[in-house]
C-alpha cells in the first residue's frame, strides 16, 4: 500500500472523535488538496473509508493486526565515539534534562501502554540492572558486544520481535514516537542530509529506498510488523551466522530486499542522537556527563572553557588504552585515558620516570600534560604520519636505526621490566583460572628452560621500549619536507636487555622465521653473532607466552584480540623447537 494512504488512515484513527474536510486534512497532513482528495478516493474505493470517511472495519482489522506488543531497546555497545564519556558509563545512562536517556525512553513507551519492554545490554551491562526493579523490564546479555555490531545485539532478542518497536538507546526526542497504535512497519528518518555514509531516502509513497545523492538521516527507531517483521527476522538469522555481517549495523537486515517500510519523516530539531561529547554539549550543556575528569584535565592544561574544547573524536582502539583526538586553540592533540584494568598492567610512576628520562632526547615529542597517578597523557597530534610499515624494507632500516641510537645511549631509570615475573604476575591476574590452552602448563615449563640460555649471554641493561613495535614507530614529514621517526607510547619500558625489543617487533608484526632474521639482520647490519640470534629466539618464545598470559588477562576482562593472541602462543611454542633445533649446530 501507498505509504501515503497509512498516513492518512493512521491520521483518522488517531482522531476518531473529529471529522475533518479533505482541506483540513491537507493541511494538517502537509499534502496538497489533490493528493488528499486522491487518496481518499482510492481509500473509499478498497473499502478502508466509508462514503462519510470514516474507517471502516476492514480498515479497523488493520490496527488490529499490527498493534504494538513490545519494544526492544538496543543498549549493549561501547559507545566509542562518545570519549570521554565512555569509559565511564553507557550511553543509555547519559542524562539529558536530568533523566538518563533510557529512562525518559522506557517511559515514554509506558505512557503510549508499552509495558514489554526488553533492553539488550554488554558494556557495563551491570548499571542497567536497577531498570528491573524500576520499570519492570526484562535484559538479555549481548557477550559478543565488544566484537560484533548491533546486528548481534537484535538476534539476541530475535524470539521476542513481533510487532515491537526496535530503539537505539542513544536517541533523545523532544515528543513522543511511540503509540498503542499502528497499521504498518515504519523507520524514522529526519529531513536534513545525511552524512557522506548515509544511503537511503524515501520516494513518493514514503517508501524507504537506497539512494546514491541526498539521503536522509537515520534516526534508528523503528517500528516492524507484518512482511517486514518476517523478512527481518529470516535475515537476523542468516547474517548472524556469517562473520562478514559481525561489524553491520541491524538495519541491514531490515532493508534488504524490502519495499514495506515506511519512511517515518520527523523534524530534525525533534530528534537528536547522542553519538559524541559535543553532541550531548549541545543539546544540554548542563549535563552530569560533560563534568569529567578528562575534559577538566584539558581546561585546566590549556586555561580553556571546555566549549573552546572541539572535534573530539575517537581514535582507534589500542590495546591497552582508550585515546581520543581534540583540537584547541587550533592546535590538534591526543588524550589518552588508561583502558579496562590498565591499572594492574601499569605502573604510571615508572611509566612517568621514562617520560622524565627521555625528556629532550629527541625520541618522541615531549608531552604537554602527563598525571603519574591517573595515567592521563596529552600529547600533540602528529600531523602528517604513518606507522611503520613491517613489510617495508626502507621503513625497516629507518626504524631500527632509530631503536639502535636509543639503546646505545644507554639511559637509566630505576625500574627493570622483568619478562618472567610479569609472565608470572599476568597469570596471577586471571584470578584462579585455569589458562584457555589444554597444553599451557607443559608450554611454560619450555619457556622457562630458556632462561638458563638468556641469562648465560647477557647485555648490558639498559632503558628499554619494550613495546617497541611497528604501530609505535610514527614516521611523519614537517612542512620543509623533513622527516621525522617518533617512537611513542613508553608506558611498558624499563631496565631490560635492549635485544628484547627486536623480539617484540617480529612477534607484533607476526613475522615468520625468515621475516625475523632479516630484522635481525637489518638492526644488527648484518654482523649479528649466532649466540645473540639464539638468545633473540629465545626471547621470541618468553615474550610470546608474555602476551598470550597479557591476552588472557585482557580476555576476562572482556576484551578480545583474536588471531593476534593465538599467535603469541604459537611464538611461544614454536620459537621454543627452534632454539633447541639451532643450539644442536652451536
Amino acid at each position: 500500500m501507498n505509504g501515503k494512504y497509512y498516513q492518512i488512515l493512521t491520521y483518522l484513527n488517531t482522531h476518531k472523535e473529529k471529522d475533518f474536510s479533505q482541506r483540513e486534512l491537507a493541511n494538517a497532513l502537509s499534502m496538497s488538496l489533490g493528493s488528499v482528495n486522491s487518496y481518499i478516493n482510492q481509500l473509499t474505493a478498497e473499502s478502508y473509508l466509508d462514503t462519510d470517511g470514516k474507517l471502516t472495519e476492514k480498515a479497523l482489522d488493520l490496527f488490529i493486526q499490527a498493534k504494538p506488543d513490545n519494544a526492544i531497546i538496543l543498549a549493549a555497545g561501547y559507545g566509542m565515539r562518545m570519549v570521554p564519556i565512555n569509559t565511564l558509563k553507557p550511553k543509555g545512562l547519559l542524562t539529558i534534562h536530568g533523566k538518563p536517556l533510557i529512562e525518559k525512553t522506557i517511559e515514554d513507551l509506558q505512557a503510549a501502554g508499552i509495558h514489554k519492554i526488553y533492553i539488550v545490554v554488554g558494556f557495563l551491562k551491570e548499571m542497567y540492572e536497577y531498570l528491573i526493579d524500576q520499570y519492570n523490564v526484562t535484559l538479555i546479555y549481548n557477550e559478543d558486544y565488544a566484537t560484533k555490531n548491533n546486528l548481534a545485539s537484535l538476534n539476541k532478542a530475535y524470539k521476542y520481535i513481533h510487532n515491537s518497536y526496535i530503539i537505539p538507546c542513544d536517541v533523545y526526542t523532544t515528543f513522543n514516537p511511540y503509540s498503542s497504535s499502528e497499521i504498518c512497519s515504519w523507520y524514522m528518518m529526519a529531513d536534513q542530509p545525511e552524512d557522506k555514509n548515509g544511503h537511503y531516502t524515501v520516494n513518493k509513497q514514503l517508501h524507504i529506498v537506497k539512494t546514491n545523492s541526498s539521503p536522509l538521516k537515520m534516526v534508528g527507531i523503528s517500528y516492524v510488523t507484518g512482511v517486514s517483521e518476517e523478512i527481518l527476522k529470516h535475515n537476523l538469522q542468516l547474517m548472524s551466522q556469517d562473520e562478514q555481517y559481525d561489524s553491520v549495523y541491524w538495519e541491514k537486515a531490515l532493508f534488504t530486499n524490502n519495499n514495506h517500510v515506511i519512511g517515518k519523516i520527523v523534524k530534525p530539531e525533534t530528534c537528536y542522537e547522542i553519538d559524541t561529547y559535543e553532541q550531548l554539549r549541545n543539546i544540554d550543556n548542563q549535563a552530569d556527563e560533560l563534568q569529567n575528569d578528562a575534559i577538566s584535565t584539558i581546561v585546566y592544561t590549556f586555561n580553556v572553557k571546555p566549549s573552546d574544547i572541539k572535534n573530539i573524536s575517537v581514535l582507534k582502539k589500542g590495546m591497552t588504552n582508550r585515546s581520543f583526538l581534540f583540537e584547541c586553540n587550533n592546535q590538534k592533540y591526543i588524550m589518552r585515558i588508561p583502558g579496562e584494568g590498565t591499572d594492574q598492567l601499569v605502573n604510571r610512576q615508572e611509566e612517568y620516570d621514562v617520560y622524565m628520562a627521555i625528556k629532550g632526547k629527541g625520541l618522541c615529542d615531549d608531552n604537554i600534560y602527563i598525571n603519574p597517578t591517573s595515567g592521563y597523557k596529552i600529547t600533540k597530534f602528529i600531523n602528517n604520519s604513518r606507522n611503520c610499515d613491517p613489510d617495508n624494507i626502507d621503513d625497516l632500516k629507518k626504524c631500527m636505526k632509530k631503536l639502535r641510537d636509543f639503546h646505545n645511549m644507554k639511559l637509566q631509570v630505576n625500574h627493570t621490566f622483568d619478562i618472567f615475573k610479569h609472565m608470572e604476575f599476568y597469570e596471577t591476574l586471571w584470578e584462579g583460572n585455569p589458562s584457555i590452552f589444554n597444553d599451557y602448563e607443559d608450554t611454560k615449563k619450555k619457556v622457562y628452560e630458556l632462561k638458563e640460555y638468556i641469562d648465560a649471554h647477557p647485555s648490558e641493561y639498559c632503558l628499554t621500549h619494550i613495546d617497541a613495535v611497528c604501530d609505535n614507530f610514527m614516521i611523519s614529514t614537517d612542512e620543509k619536507g623533513q622527516e621525522k621517526i617518533d617512537l611513542i607510547d613508553w608506558e611498558y619500558a624499563g631496565m631490560q636487555d635492549p635485544h628484547v625489543d627486536i623480539a617484540m617487533f617480529c612477534i607484533y608484526a607476526m613475522y615468520d622465521r625468515a621475516h625475523v632474521d632479516r630484522l635481525i639482520d637489518i638492526y644488527f647490519e648484518d654482523k649479528c653473532p649466532q649466540e645473540t640470534r639464539l638468545k633473540i629466539y629465545c626471547y621470541i618464545a618468553c615474550c610470546g607466552l608474555l602476551w598470550s598470559n597479557w591476552c588472557e588477562f585482557k580476555r576476562n576482562k572482556g576484551v578480545e584480540f583474536g588471531e593476534y593472541s593465538l599467535a603469541q602462543y604459537r611464538y611461544a611454542k614454536d620459537y621454543y623447537k627452534i632454539f633447541k633445533e639451532e643450539i644442536k649446530n652451536v
